[in-house]
């Protein structure tokens, strides 16, 4: 099926949900790169279900946008379905120590609830500007935790039409920012098994977390940490070594705040973010013999 077929196929059946040609880098915290050929939003899981029917009637490449956090989309675009995460997937529900949040669920927001509920263990997500799927897919963690140590059972839909539904967290065999859930997969909710705590440790840790992240990180727009640490290493300590702060490709720069992250300027070019992400490769390879990784999510880039 051509392209435009395909696009026409998922449109006729999202119907009015769907939106063609629709600027989607403007979705992620970098706020630049191009448009999806398709947009469309779920607001359920039977939303998710019709979503996938669309992806699996068209054949169209899908992309799952989340909080936009962790993600880089070229200036050319995506050529298939990119699909958003509402509100309606972002409730959280508590029950003595367990937590079930909706994969929308904006990290800060649940670290807060949990720690304002008196339970412990998510203290951590307030300085992860993602969402509870996103932090499911990559294993987010900071600050000496990762989600792996909390979660106990998920849901997720398979868009392309494989196996999905509720499992136990060993499904996902947690690794340093990985998981088994693949691009294609969208997380409804995910279960944390958390531990009594007291609400005022808890909001002073949250504190002192923000108050750390602010001194440390720069704002702005960026994805937050662009290379995974090389084993027993800190890639912002390899860039930084290799004296690369500050470091500019066009509309793209490395923080002089912080050397693992790269900053694009207002109305800027995804496709210089990702030209500067490989001068750093480069260089610190050059430098230190060891090549960087990225953990920021690259769509629609020639590889």
């Amino acid at each position: 099926m051509a392209t435009t077929d395909a696009v026409r196929a998922a449109a006729d059946l999202l119907g009015s949900r769907a939106k063609p040609d629709a600027p989607i880098g403007a979705l992620t915290t970098y706020r630049v790169g191009g448009r999806a050929a398709l947009l469309t939003t779920a607001e359920s899981h039977d939303d998710l279900r019709l979503v996938a029917s669309a992806v699996q009637a068209s054949g169209l490449p899908v992309l799952v946008i989340g909080r936009g956090s962790n993600l880089l989309v070229a200036d050319a675009g995506f050529p298939g379905l990119a699909v958003a995460m509402g509100e309606g997937l972002a409730s959280i529900d508590v029950r003595g120590t367990t937590v079930r949040a909706g994969g929308a669920t904006s990290l800060p927001v649940l670290a807060r609830r949990t720690a304002a509920a008196g339970l412990t263990g998510l203290e951590w997500a307030v300085g992860v500007p993602g969402s509870v799927g996103g932090a499911v897919r990559m294993n987010a963690g900071g600050h000496g935790a990762d989600t792996a140590a909390t979660l106990t059972r998920f849901c997720f839909v398979d868009l392309r039409g494989g196996p999905d539904g509720e499992f136990g967290a060993e499904r996902l065999e947690f690794a340093y920012r990985h998981s088994t859930v693949e691009p294609h997969h969208v997380v409804v909710w995910a279960e944390h098994g958390l531990r009594r705590g007291d609400v005022e440790e808890s909001e002073a840790e949250i504190a002192e977390i923000v108050r750390w992240r602010r001194q440390n990180q720069p704002g702005g727009q960026n994805a937050g940490s662009v290379f995974t640490n090389p084993p027993g290493d800190s890639a912002g300590r390899l860039i930084d070594e290799a004296g690369l702060k500050g470091l500019r490709v066009g509309t793209a720069h490395v923080s002089e705040k912080h050397a693992n992250f790269i900053q694009a300027d207002d109305g800027g070019s995804a496709d210089d973010v990702r030209a500067l992400m490989d001068e750093v490769v480069r260089r610190v390879e050059e430098h230190a013999g060891i090549t960087l990784h990225p953990e920021v999510r690259m769509v629609g880039f020639s590889e």
